[in-house]
């Protein structure tokens, strides 16, 4: 039929011979130069990314480790190295590695090999694959990457976590239907909005103390975990950013407002206390010191008193230099859950309630 015949579906005239240098075609002074380092910029950025992306791919099938720093120098160095001699540009290409490793090469020596293979081509062989079908390199690469395509990950990856699940499919998607860098841009992309997800909505859950321990635990998670009465132990699971500091605000004073509701309905003790553990909080920029300022005055008009439990020392820098620690009360911030629940207990049970003599002062007093 005529639409299969004819140059459209050959690989065509190629031309033989090696390329000749380039060094001396090299212009530093063109008026284009600034669009030349823009283009060369973008394309070692995803050349590099790519090459990475695959190399460690592979690496997983040959448990070895792989080193992006090393592969970085190694990519400029072939490519600054490559531009003084017409070479094409230097990157660990999916097909090309595919084909490789199915072939069954071991070691780097492989790729010396192929190297005299194709300058043997390119020299003598050319005119030879004039008329060869392209249907047939197609064939070969297919042929290679089914070798790699791990289903079973897939399915173990979908068992563990939907989300990782959803972002290898995406990548998949892109690679088969686009190229290696669409797939990767997809997969990337989606993997930095998970990110932020997590950082704008970082997870706070209650604690409760699990019997016979001194030991603060997820309620949700340990079932045997109880709470403590007149006292709330919140646990904040991230850093405070500016980006997460309105989600935070809101979740506490909704849980504030659960656990008064759990109280009223139970005919328990009234609520007093609000623990915040900070175990895991490792960075505080200034629109989390505010929120805590915010969260402090709500807390306040509700007559209740807010207590930090385990701040971490970047944390407590910040809050030094902001004075949010003396608007707190150096009494009311101490190393562990255990240490804080304890005194709250203690001013609990005290018939005159008085912070700075009753009680013994928090840990933090001499920071």
């Amino acid at each position: 039929m005529p639409a299969f015949s004819g140059e459209y579906i050959q690989i065509g005239k190629l031309k033989k011979g090696i390329n000749p240098l380039s060094f001396g075609d090299l212009v530093f002074v063109s008026p284009y130069l600034t669009t030349a380092f823009k283009t060369g910029v973008i394309t070692g950025i995803i050349s590099m990314a790519e090459g990475i992306a695959v190399g460690r791919s592979f690496s997983m099938f040959k448990n070895y480790h792989i080193d992006g720093n090393k592969e970085m120098i190694a990519f400029g160095m072939m490519n600054v190295v490559g531009s003084c001699t017409s070479c094409y540009l230097t990157t660990g290409p999916f097909s090309r590695s595919a084909v490789n490793y199915n072939a069954g090469c071991k070691t780097a020596m492989s790729n010396v090999i192929m190297a005299i293979a194709v300058m043997f081509t390119l020299l003598f062989l050319t005119p030879l694959f004039h008329y060869t079908p392209l249907v047939v390199l197609s064939a070969i690469i297919i042929a290679a990457m089914l070798g790699l395509i791990d289903y079973e990950a897939a399915i173990h990856l979908w068992k563990v976590d939907k989300f990782d699940f959803v972002i290898c499919m995406s990548a998949y998607i892109g690679v088969v239907f686009g190229s290696v860098e669409i797939g990767l841009v997809i997969a990337v992309a989606i993997s930095v909005m998970r990110v932020l997800l997590f950082v704008a909505r970082p997870r706070t859950f209650v604690l409760g103390n699990l019997p016979n321990s001194m030991d603060y635990r997820n309620v949700d998670q340990y079932q045997s975990a109880s709470n403590i009465p007149g006292i709330l132990i919140l646990e904040i699971d991230a850093p405070i950013y500016f980006a997460n500091t309105n989600y935070l605000r809101e979740r506490i004073i909704r849980w504030i407002n659960d656990e008064e509701d759990r109280i009223k309905s139970a005919g328990e003790s009234s609520l007093q206390y609000v623990i915040l553990d900070m175990s895991a909080v490792a960075n505080i920029d200034t629109s989390g010191i505010s929120m805590f300022d915010e969260v402090k005055k709500l807390i306040d008009r509700r007559g209740l008193q807010l207590v930090l439990a385990n701040p971490g020392g970047e944390v407590m820098k910040k809050m030094n230099k902001s004075e949010l620690i003396e608007r707190i009360g150096q009494q009311w911030i101490y190393l562990t859950v255990a240490e804080a629940v304890a005194a709250c207990n203690l001013m609990l049970h005290t018939t005159k309630p008085d912070p700075i003599k009753d009680q013994e002062p928090g840990v933090w007093n001499n920071v």
